[in-house]
């Protein structure tokens, strides 16, 4: 077939639209192929999606065989018309079968609380939760009191102590700090994610000091929340970044304004996934014996240890 009749049949729009399918972005052409099952899942033609999407049957063919760079906001009148989520048309893994969508539109509309309560029946159903008393994990931002509280309890306890961070500089043979500079965040991810797993593979009893932007990476998260009993420290912004300072890290006081802002925007970012602890104390009011008490009287009763 002449180029020209192909160009008839695929309307371009503008020149390299007819690049070879391998020159093509994966990306797009995976985009591409999910509007047009959406689109035929919902028996609509073209004409008729684009018609109702106020877009251009052009632009929509250009669009499903991976030839144009759609816009966000065109992508959302596409899904508005195909009554379908952005999530759903870029292959949220969640929407990549009939079953995750059954559970998603279940989901959709309920509260905070029965959202956990359904999380929880989750783990409990895969067993995912068998030992979770059996590990403790502090969570929170640096400076919270994750280290020096931990090593009180693990020795209160006498089990071991472990921090992840630590683990991960062990196994990659570089600080958090270089392997981020040097291989990017996604791989310092990974190496988040296989720390965890080699820890909770390794001890059965233990307290652990988890990363603070652990959070970031959902997958990971999730398998703390079923595996630990899990601590959020809390202490006020002024706190954490006095104690951060008193560890040696003197960067925030290259723009103490700045960085006291981003800091705030951080703890108010991660709030909500550090909120699903199973416990949160403040590390802020009170000494650090007064509040080594209150963890322990936090975890007397539930974990049956003596204080």
């Amino acid at each position: 077939m002449s180029s020209t009749i192909l160009h008839d049949l695929i309307p371009s729009i503008g020149p390299g639209a007819l690049a070879p399918a391998e020159a093509r972005s994966p990306f797009l052409t995976e985009l591409g192929r999910r509007v047009r099952a959406l689109r035929e899942r919902r028996g609509m033609t073209r004409r008729a999606l684009a018609n109702e999407a106020q877009v251009s049957e052009r632009h929509l063919a250009n669009l499903e065989y991976g030839m144009g760079n759609v816009s966000v906001l065109v992508l959302q009148q596409i899904g508005t018309a195909l009554k379908s989520s952005l999530a759903e048309m870029l292959g949220d893994v969640t929407t990549r079968s009939a079953e995750w969508m059954l559970i998603r539109a279940l989901l959709a509309s309920r509260d905070e609380e029965t959202l956990r309560r359904v999380r929880l029946q989750i783990a409990q159903t895969l067993g995912a939760n068998a030992s979770a008393n059996s590990r403790i994990a502090l969570i929170g931002l640096r400076g919270a009191g994750k280290t020096t509280l931990g090593k009180m309890l693990a020795e209160r306890l006498g089990v071991p102590f472990v921090e992840i961070s630590r683990v991960i500089e062990e196994v990659a043979g570089c600080s958090t700090a270089e392997m981020q500079a040097l291989y990017g965040m996604n791989a310092y991810r990974r190496h988040e994610r296989r720390a965890l797993e080699d820890t909770i593979a390794k001890y059965a009893s233990a307290v652990i000091s988890m990363p603070g932007g652990l959070v970031s990476d959902q997958g990971s998260f999730n398998l703390m929340l079923a595996q630990c009993t899990t601590v959020w420290l809390q202490a006020a912004p002024e706190d954490h970044m006095k104690r951060v300072i008193a560890q040696g890290d003197m960067r925030p006081m290259t723009a103490s304004k700045e960085a006291m802002e981003d800091l705030k925007g951080i703890l108010k970012g991660r709030e909500a996934f550090y909120s699903k602890a199973s416990f949160k104390l403040d590390t802020s009011a009170q000494n650090l014996d007064e509040t080594f008490s209150l963890l322990c009287a936090l975890l007397n009763e539930y974990m049956h240890f003596t204080a």
